[in-house]
């Protein structure tokens, strides 16, 4: 689940570099469209990112921060600074991890699940409602200055590891993404743009 958490938060931190297009909407015309045009809008960038996960078998928080970048229309990168460098990579139909100096290299083909998630992730950013309705219930709530997008798999298998992915912002800015996982763990990600740092 680390992976789907990585991999999704790619697409908050889009979302938070892009919507400032959004911000100047009326709120009536706030709509998952609109949402979804300011999303595709983006073609690549960088966010700082605070994430912490809170896990059954774990008596305190776990607490990681690092960058996030996107390049499209299919490379997604997560560097974790700290508490542990860990770096993780999908570039096409190919995830790569890096950690604790060892590098593996597998196709997200053998993972169907993962694959379906990454999928929609792509389709997220590149502002593709049909695709990412095809793997999500999706709602959206609010207005552009205040507004809430969540997302529950359809598929079973899906169902199985994520339960509901929420997705905040407050006016341009996106506030957090929380994904909640099925058998009861949660992650919740914190994003600032570092695309003009």
């Amino acid at each position: 689940m680390r992976v789907f958490s990585a991999m999704f938060a790619a697409v908050v931190f889009c979302a938070a570099s892009s919507l400032s297009q959004a911000a100047d909407a009326p709120a009536s015309g706030w709509t998952l469209d609109r949402l979804m045009n300011t999303l595709g809008a983006k073609k690549s960038g960088r966010a700082h990112f605070t994430e912490t996960r809170y896990l059954k078998i774990a008596q305190e928080p776990l607490e990681s921060s690092g960058e996030l970048v996107f390049v499209a229309p299919d490379h997604l990168e997560k560097h974790t600074v700290s508490p542990k460098p860990e770096n993780l990579v999908v570039d096409g139909d190919m995830l790569t991890v890096d950690r604790n100096g060892r590098k593996v290299t597998i196709p997200l083909r053998n993972y169907p699940e993962l694959g379906a998630f990454i999928e929609s992730i792509r389709a997220t950013l590149a502002g593709n409602r049909f695709a990412l309705e095809s793997a999500y219930k999706v709602s959206i709530d609010g207005r552009g200055d205040d507004w809430t997008l969540t997302l529950v798999p359809i598929d079973s298998r899906m169902q199985k590891k994520v339960s509901e992915i929420t997705l905040a912002g407050t006016g341009a800015a996106l506030a957090r993404v929380e994904i909640k996982e099925a058998d009861g763990d949660r992650s919740l990600m914190r994003l600032q743009d570092a695309s003009s740092h």
